[in-house]
């Protein structure tokens, strides 16, 4: 009865790639710097799983005896942003960027979206997500029209007050955006942003939704769907494979409430795949700069992940992982070129260490490997590790 769960922690990173330089991200390392801005991270759970073992982490030091192997995983694939780093970790390496739009979407793009919607559209600009509805939230309401928006990743974004556009509407906005936005204009994902409140107290609410593009070949979900094993996609993993590749969905954009429907999926689940996805540290708290937000977010986390652990049958095995970094204290809001760590546990093993992976596709192809499945073509396992 096998079971493999693996955990990804929404834009933590461990230090920039060798190419960082290139995606303006020198210097960034979320873990290692944030852990110095707020003078220590307390991690127990993660501390003696290894994670203090991969990089220097203030207050996270090494341990003698991991209970997890230990390593970081560089980035092959091109970009910096969640589909592709979720892609790769599933197994698809992704060589061509998705197209991003640092002077906004070109006018063809925005006249056929208004066309198709029925409504003009206000913004068109790089803008954080929270600051734009306070500059336009206000005339969104007063026009009715919907406001778009990206950043620097690849982003076609509308924000829409849930009493202007209820979410069904709102969401069938994205699809329309979804279906046009293809070709050289296939943007990675196309995120609804509603928000509630009164001005100036704009709040964007839970009900975020990504219209992702679907993964040109089979992802380990796929894989591990078609041997006949469950697949549980928790979080907002639905969303960024497409929605395939999975038996059951739970889709969530908080991580306390993520963690309790793991342990609830390891209550009902047999055998099979379970994938998580923690995306508060990078949506609230990465994308926000707020160091405090983040920290809090990682305590809150590895309290949860002691708890999965507990929850934990000696033949399952559990990976922890990120998809991109996201450094809070650095300048820029928007996500950074960096390496990811990886813990892997398995109950009745020891802790060893990994080294540095040449790829985020290693976690697939080691799942693979542990399913006994085909159909994993990029990535090199260390599945022996976990078994001994």
């Amino acid at each position: 009865m096998k079971r493999a769960v693996v955990l990804v922690l929404d834009g933590v990173g461990i230090g920039e790639l060798p190419d960082a330089e290139q995606y303006g991200d020198k210097g960034s390392n979320t873990l290692g710097n944030l852990a110095r801005a707020c003078g220590g991270l307390a991690l127990p759970v993660l501390q003696r799983l290894g994670l203090g073992n991969i990089s220097a982490i203030d207050g996270v030091p090494r341990v003698n005896s991991p209970r997890a192997c230990f390593g970081k995983m560089a980035e092959q694939s091109a970009g910096k942003d969640s589909t592709s780093g979720h892609w790769e970790l599933f197994g698809l390496i992704t060589k061509k960027p998705f197209p991003t739009y640092p002077h906004g979407f070109p006018p063809q793009i925005i006249a056929a979206f208004e066309s198709r919607i029925g409504h003009t559209v206000l913004g068109n600009i790089p803008a954080s997500g929270t600051e734009i509805i306070k500059k336009l939230g206000d005339e969104h309401i007063k026009t009715k029209k919907p406001i778009v928006y990206t950043s620097a990743d690849s982003v076609f974004q509308i924000a829409c007050h849930t009493e202007v556009f209820g979410l069904e509407e709102l969401y069938s906005f994205c699809e329309t955006a979804r279906a046009l936005l293809v070709g050289e204009h296939a943007v990675a994902r196309v995120i609804a942003r509603p928000f509630s409140g009164k001005s100036p107290h704009f709040y964007r609410t839970k009900d975020r939704r990504d219209f992702s593009l679907c993964p040109p070949e089979p992802t380990l979900l796929d894989c591990v769907k078609a041997a006949g094993f469950d697949v549980i996609a928790i979080g907002k993993i639905d969303d960024l494979v497409g929605h395939r590749g999975y038996t059951r969905t739970y889709h969530s954009v908080n991580d306390r409430e993520c963690v309790d429907l793991v342990l609830t999926a390891l209550r009902d689940t047999v055998q099979g795949l379970i994938v998580a996805n923690f995306v508060q540290l990078d949506m609230d708290w990465g994308h926000r700069n707020d160091i405090e937000g983040f920290k809090n977010g990682l305590i809150e986390i590895d309290e949860g992940i002691g708890r999965i652990m507990n929850a934990l049958k000696n033949s399952d095995v559990l990976f922890i992982t990120a998809d991109h970094g996201n450094d809070p204290t650095t300048p820029s809001t928007d996500h950074s070129r960096e390496y990811v760590p990886i813990l892997a546990y398995a109950p009745q093993c020891t802790g060893k260490d990994l080294g540095v992976r040449t790829s985020f596709a290693d976690v697939a192809k080691t799942i693979g490997k542990y399913f006994n499945i085909n159909g994993i073509k990029h990535g090199e396992d260390f599945f022996d590790c976990l078994t001994a």
